[in-house]
């Protein structure tokens, strides 16, 4: 992705997502494309502009309400600009999960908290030596569930028949979520 030297400079986009309380209404908009601007949002949920940290939390929290994704790729989004930007794996990571009478309630590294469920799965990506867990967000928006949460989750997991196998996972939302076979514990 080369950035454009046409893009809306990241100053606009957050002027215009500063009008929103949480997130903005981002599925509604359907802008021009105005090309790519260098930014990424790496595996551990740091966002960069031009190859530097964006240390400031406030402004991070405004650019990950305006955030869309179109299939594979990622953009900001405004009414009137969309712009390309990277993502290395999933653009949030849940940092902590609370269990409740309704279910599991993750909070992300931008401070938005969903309950997990029907409407916002969980899914295990990797393998069982190495498990990559995410919940959904919004609107095909992923957190990466970190290492420390996710281990506070398998401790509270429990066995259910999934299709005529064991299988050790977590309910939510009145869903069951299958983390791993029961016999791949076994035969560890």
């Amino acid at each position: 992705m080369t950035p454009s030297t046409n893009a809306p400079s990241p100053d606009s986009l957050a002027q215009t997502a500063a009008r929103f309380k949480g997130p903005a209404p981002v599925h509604l908009w359907n802008p021009p494309f105005c090309g790519d601007i260098d930014m990424e949002i790496r595996a551990d949920g740091t966002w960069f502009y031009q190859g530097t940290p964006i240390g400031r939390a406030p402004l991070v929290r405004l650019f990950g309400s305006i955030l869309k994704r179109e299939g594979d790729r990622y953009f900001l989004v405004t009414p009137h600009e969309k712009v390309g930007i990277r993502v290395e794996d999933a653009p949030f990571v849940a940092v902590d999960a609370e269990a409740g009478p309704a279910g599991l309630t993750f909070t992300t590294n931008l401070g938005e908290e969903v309950l997990a469920g029907p409407e916002h799965p969980l899914r295990l990506a990797g393998t069982d030596a190495a498990p990559r867990p995410y919940v959904m967000v919004r609107a095909g928006l992923e957190a990466l569930i970190d290492r420390k949460t996710f281990y506070r989750l398998v401790e509270i997991a429990e066995p259910e028949d999934v299709d005529g196998r064991q299988m050790l996972g977590l309910r939510s939302g009145g869903a069951f979520f299958p983390l791993i076979a029961m016999q791949a514990l076994a035969e560890r």
